[in-house]
């Protein structure tokens, strides 16, 4: 079908639904980052194509792909969607709070937002702790969620034509070791020195892609293999009884909380890293978000976030990043 000359006035909420599953290319996951029925959706992708007299969508049992008129109609959608949220923004931003999802406890993203309440006392800025970007950023695109951290570079192209973002701190990776490890007596452990290892970086949970691909980017030439899936640990104690019985080490970060039976060594040689950015939707308008920007911007110049080490390692084209070499 070709696009109607005169198509009835779209509503926002249509848009919604054809971005989500543009982003998604998957209607079961569109619709629970929308938290609605898939036949409610369906119904409301059938309803903007024939409002539009357009095909959007291939749909196969196997597969979901944008039609080219549905590449043509993208853009215009996510610039609708962010002038509308902007509108919402602008009318409420005093009233509601700035929801930040943190990641996990214990993190520098916490000092970020501790800082951002001392900038900006008289708005609220609420925490939530929920690990991946990439299903904080669904959220957020969604409008369930305002801001969250983590690597930027690594979600996908089509979610982040929708997102903006700050770069805040080159942050050196770890490895998680059980207490009795071999190389647990070691002050820093070498890459290398990892090489037969099966480590565990999150592989198979849909919220934390990006953090399993960095981990196959920095494996890859070194005998390092990623762990296959393993139940997600929630809390020390589940942390504790899955480290005991799988005895996997867990790649992290070197601000990772202490977890009972386990020893955290930084990585070096290289010294990799994980690039960390505060993502949130484009367009966006509200103090607490400037109060939150201005707070990683301060902190990471008072402790050099933004220095890169000369013996480092990043993802080659990464996305995302400040210019500029290793300083």
């Amino acid at each position: 079908m070709a696009l109607s000359p005169h198509p009835h006035d779209v509503e926002p909420r249509l848009l919604r639904a054809f971005t989500a599953v543009a982003d998604e290319l998957h209607f079961t996951r569109a619709a629970a980052r929308l938290y609605v029925a898939q036949q409610a959706l369906s119904r409301d992708i059938r309803r903007l194509e024939r409002d539009l007299g357009a095909d959007l969508f291939v749909r196969t049992t196997r597969q979901v792909a944008l039609t080219p008129e549905g590449e043509r109609l993208l853009p215009y959608a996510r610039a609708v969607l962010a002038a509308c949220d902007a509108l919402t923004d602008a009318f409420r931003a005093e009233a509601r709070p700035l929801l930040v999802d943190l990641n996990s406890a214990g993190l520098a993203h916490c000092r970020v937002l501790e800082r951002a309440r001392e900038l900006a006392p008289e708005h609220d800025l609420m925490a939530r702790f929920e690990s991946g970007l990439t299903g904080a950023a669904r959220q957020i695109l969604a409008g369930g969620l305002d801001a969250s951290f983590g690597r930027y570079g690594g979600l996908d192209p089509r979610l982040r034509t929708g997102l903006a973002a700050q770069f805040v701190r080159y942050e050196p990776m770890a490895i998680v070791l059980p207490q009795d490890h071999a190389l647990a007596g070691l002050d820093a452990v070498p890459l290398a020195a990892l090489a037969g290892e099966q480590v565990y970086a999150g592989a198979g949970n849909d919220r934390t892609p990006e953090w399993t691909d960095l981990a196959a980017r920095l494996f890859a030439g070194r005998g390092i293999t990623v762990a296959p899936p393993a139940p997600m640990a929630v809390g020390k104690e589940e942390f504790r009884r899955l480290m005991e019985r799988r005895r996997t080490p867990v790649l992290a970060v070197v601000d990772f909380p202490p977890m009972p039976g386990s020893v955290l060594r930084r990585l070096v040689d290289p010294v990799p890293l994980s690039p960390v950015s505060l993502v949130w939707r484009r367009g966006l308008r509200h103090p607490a978000l400037d109060a939150l920007r201005a707070a990683a911007a301060e902190i990471g110049a008072r402790e050099g976030w933004l220095r890169r080490p000369a013996d480092s390692w990043l993802p080659e084209d990464e996305a995302g990043l400040p210019q500029g070499g290793p300083g």
